[in-house]
């Protein structure tokens, strides 16, 4: 069956607003401004800094990370599932620090194939361009500064160096992974606070901005693909390249009244298993639990659906019983960025997707997916879950959670000798232990920035 967008209402707009969460740049050093006892503070910062040291020791000469790995992007459902391959591609163009109408122009439509995008991505520094951009943000977050850190200068550098060509910000220029790559360095950039960087991280913004599926590419509000985004260049949006657009975007303070932002909100209301607000066919014959899919596009795609046998695209469900599973990370992912877009906490999809959170609460795997995607699981639930403002989460049993001291003792007995974690599960390659490292780090950093005033 080939691709298409499919065509559904357009969901409610919100009406009811709260202040997105603040944007917390730093780790505490004082375990008064962090709810969970000291002798956990001092554990997850001893980790932490075991992590930092362990990533300083496998930086490259260049100043990154995974320096010559290739990074394919998830591809497609086959074209004999539900909904194909795609159908609709496009190219941000390239956003220049030095002129205005370049950051500001259009993306355009072009024609590729997914073999071509896969072919490409063999000569990619995608992976090595976010996995550095991530540890940035990850050694400032420690209060680490390019004046005081060799290392993070260096690779500050080195990522700069990955994304701009010849003043024009090009964050994959050989492959498909160009919109993850444009988030990372804008979330990295954005920790600095640097004067330095400032140009090539509205360069990116831009260029996330211009990678959203919108009006500019014929893609209308009553399609699925609207307001999401993918890999980059080519293919269809997803749930995973949305949710950190939006975190890049939070990181910028973008409002609620983001035009990008609202779109982003109707792409992700259209990913959650939840009837009263998502017309798809595969949510109104759904579990209707408030969790969160991998895409609405394409008529949706779930990996959890995958791993259960039933089909990426649920393809291989009885006929008039397609559903898709909802599993942790998405609805983690999605949780916070609803929360980020300044959605009420009061707001059914909100509420619906924290009831699902509380269902299936736990820290020792990814729930739906086991421990495929464990460490960018851990990060996504860190991160929901400081967003949230809740000290402690109850579960459907009654049992009451300090979600950070459970999160700390989860990713802690982890860690391997020489401060690194490292997935069996190499799924999305986190049998890396650069990339299980930073995101464990990036986890324990979120679960002890300050949110007390310190006595």
């Amino acid at each position: 069956m080939a691709a298409r967008a499919t065509t559904l209402t357009v969901p409610t707009a919100a009406t009811s607003f709260d202040p997105p969460p603040p944007v917390i740049r730093r780790v505490s050093t004082n375990p008064n401004e962090v709810p969970i006892a000291p002798v956990t503070f001092a554990h997850a910062l001893e980790a932490i800094d075991k992590g930092i040291e362990f990533l300083k020791s496998s930086q490259s000469a260049s100043g990154g990370w995974m320096e010559g790995v290739a990074a394919t992007p998830t591809a497609t459902v086959p074209p004999t599932a539900v909904g194909g391959g795609d159908t609709h591609t496009k190219t941000a163009e390239p956003i220049s620090t030095t002129t205005s109408s370049a950051a500001s122009s259009a993306a355009s439509s072009v024609a590729s194939s997914a073999a071509s995008s896969a072919t490409s991505s063999a000569t990619s520094s995608a992976a090595s361009a976010a996995v550095t951009a991530l540890v940035v943000r990850a050694f400032a977050q420690r209060g680490l500064t390019i004046q005081s850190d060799a290392a993070l200068d260096r690779a500050a550098t080195r990522l700069v160096d990955l994304v701009m060509r010849k003043n024009v910000f090009q964050p994959d220029t050989n492959g498909g992974m160009a919109t993850y790559v444009a988030s990372c360095t804008a979330m990295g950039l954005a920790a600095l606070q640097e004067a330095k960087y400032e140009s090539t991280l509205a360069a990116a913004l831009a260029w996330i901005r211009e990678s959203q599926w919108d009006e500019s590419e014929g893609i209308a509000p009553t399609q699925d693909w609207y307001g999401g985004v993918g890999y980059g260049s080519k293919g269809r949006p997803d749930l995973s390249n949305t949710q950190l657009m939006l975190d890049a975007l939070h990181e910028s303070n973008a409002t609620a009244k983001d035009a990008s932002v609202e779109r982003a909100v109707i792409f992700l209301t259209r990913c959650q298993n939840l009837k009263s607000t998502n017309a798809a066919a595969w949510a109104q014959t759904g579990s209707n639990d408030g969790g969160m899919v991998y895409t609405p596009a394409n008529d949706g795609e779930s990996f959890a659906s995958e791993l259960a046998g039933e089909g990426r695209a649920g393809e291989k469900m009885p006929a008039g019983t397609r559903a898709l599973r909802s599993y942790a990370s998405m609805t983690y992912a999605a949780y916070k960025s609803m929360l980020f877009a300044g959605l009420s906490k009061n707001d059914p999809r909100v509420q619906a997707a924290l009831k699902w959170i509380e269902n299936n609460f736990t820290f020792s795997e990814n729930p739906g997916l086991g421990q495929q995607g464990y460490y960018y699981y851990i990060h996504a639930a860190a991160r929901a879950m400081l967003a949230c403002g809740n000290d402690e989460l109850t579960d459907t049993a009654g049992t009451k959670h300090n979600w950070r001291e459970e999160l700390i003792d989860s990713i802690i007995v982890r860690q391997r000798a020489n401060g690194s974690w490292q997935n069996p599960e190499p799924r999305w390659m986190e049998d890396s232990p650069d990339l299980a490292t930073v995101f464990a780090v990036l986890a324990l950093e979120e679960a002890i920035k300050p949110v007390r005033v310190s006595q």
